[in-house]
């Protein structure tokens, strides 16, 4: 199987880069994806070695921070069990879990920031799922290239 490459969002008040560079490792769980077609993607296809953009929402400014790497495949969120967890789900069967999650580690740190409004005035990004109308995903695929012009913009 050939890598792949994928955008994850994170707003900073919850968990940010600086708390992916302090963690053990630079090394964290991906928990709390409550959405089903961001479910499927952590489940179903995104392995270890892909590669992550990892993407500050909800902040000023919206941007790529970095890049990191899967290190974990999918297994069960253990936050959906859990009731005293802001993600529980009290519908989640520990038999058959609805959530799961990824583990991701540090690679790159971008020297400036990729924003939002750079790569919505990037020809090259034009169609990337993250700047289409209506998806509001939390983790979605983004194209080999788009990934590579990201770096790009990035390490200048």
């Amino acid at each position: 199987m050939s890598k792949k490459y994928w955008l994850m969002k994170t707003e900073p008040s919850v968990f940010s880069w600086e708390d992916l560079k302090r963690s053990k490792d630079q090394t964290t769980f991906w928990d709390g994806v409550r959405n089903y077609q961001a479910r499927n993607y952590l489940r179903d296809e995104i392995k270890i070695g892909d590669e992550v953009l990892f993407y500050h929402s909800n902040s000023d400014p919206l941007a790529v921070m970095g890049v990191c790497e899967v290190v974990k495949e999918g297994y069960p969120d253990h936050t959906q069990f859990d009731p005293h967890n802001i993600h529980y789900d009290e519908k989640s069967d520990p038999s058959n879990p609805t959530w799961f999650m990824v583990d991701i580690k540090l690679k790159k740190e971008f020297k400036n920031p990729v924003t939002l409004e750079q790569i919505k005035s990037n020809p090259k990004l034009k169609n990337m799922k993250l700047v289409q109308k209506g998806n509001r995903l939390s983790v979605m695929p983004v194209t080999k290239e788009e990934f590579n012009e990201i770096v790009k913009m990035g390490t200048k």
